[in-house]
């Protein structure tokens, strides 16, 4: 099978719905079993996300996970390799955005946007490295943005700070453990149809999204399983000479002068 996964462990985070829930599935079609896991806040069941997972004939576990938390993350890897025997792949996924003008961002929501966007991959990656040189080599992906990785985003600079650093923590630690057969890379979607993008406080909402997609270059926004396609090519052996790169994935908005 082309970018396939048969026999691979993968944990995504942030996989009860959007991107995160499109890769999981993706995963275990190409053959991985998947770790799911969810926050507890997150008004999305992760469930039916696991039973499309098991519907495949792959095995799937669901665990709450604050990636906020260094001890939440930790134990949640330990869980993953005590019940499948290892990890091999790591999509760092979970993320939240806040629409708050500069004036109004306290220290308090800065740091909680850090600490889950940015610090959150960070502390994913971190507790995973040692499970991945065990395996002999493995993949570090991560969710950054079109806000922030590539392009601006008014009332959310602490989203696009926290999206921007993903793009250096990935092309450090690419150079880092590259000997370790360990690659790292992240994707940076555009506006992609996800709840995240639909919320009406803090992001586009429907109508908001709709009008943007009119003006994408492509004609639309884009789908969770696309991002989710190239998480797969990412995370497969076709992409073992490419670490360190963030792929834009944004229908040609980054591209347009309109």
């Amino acid at each position: 099978m082309t970018f396939g996964l048969d026999g691979k462990v993968a944990l995504v985070t942030g996989a009860a719905s959007g991107i995160g829930a499109a890769t999981a599935v993706r995963f275990a079609r190409a053959g991985a079993d998947v770790v799911l896991t969810w926050y507890e806040r997150d008004p999305h069941d992760p469930e039916p996300v696991a039973a499309a997972v098991r519907a495949t004939g792959r095995r799937a576990l669901v665990r709450s996970c604050d990636v906020s938390d260094s001890d939440s993350v930790t134990a949640t890897v330990a869980d993953t390799v005590a019940e499948f025997g290892g990890l091999d792949i790591v999509v760092s996924n979970a993320g939240i955005a806040r629409d708050i003008p500069i004036e109004q961002l306290t220290d308090a929501s800065w740091t909680e946007t850090i600490e889950t966007n940015l610090g959150g991959a960070l502390r994913c990656f971190r507790a995973a490295v040692p499970h991945l040189r065990a395996r002999g080599g493995g993949r570090l992906l991560a969710t950054s943005s079109l806000a922030g990785g590539v392009q601006g985003w008014p009332n959310h600079v602490h989203y696009c700070a926290s999206k921007s650093g993903i793009v250096g923590l990935v092309r450090g630690l690419a150079v880092e453990l590259a000997r370790d057969g360990i690659t790292v890379n992240a994707v940076a979607p555009g506006v992609i149809v996800t709840p995240q993008s639909l919320d009406p406080v803090n992001s586009l909402g429907e109508e908001g999204a709709a009008q943007f997609g009119a003006t994408v270059p492509i004609g639309r926004l884009g789908e969770p399983d696309e991002i989710a396609a190239a998480f797969q090519f990412l995370a497969s052996a076709e992409a073992s000479y490419l670490t360190g790169q963030l792929l834009t994935i944004d229908g040609g908005v980054s591209l347009s002068l309109v």
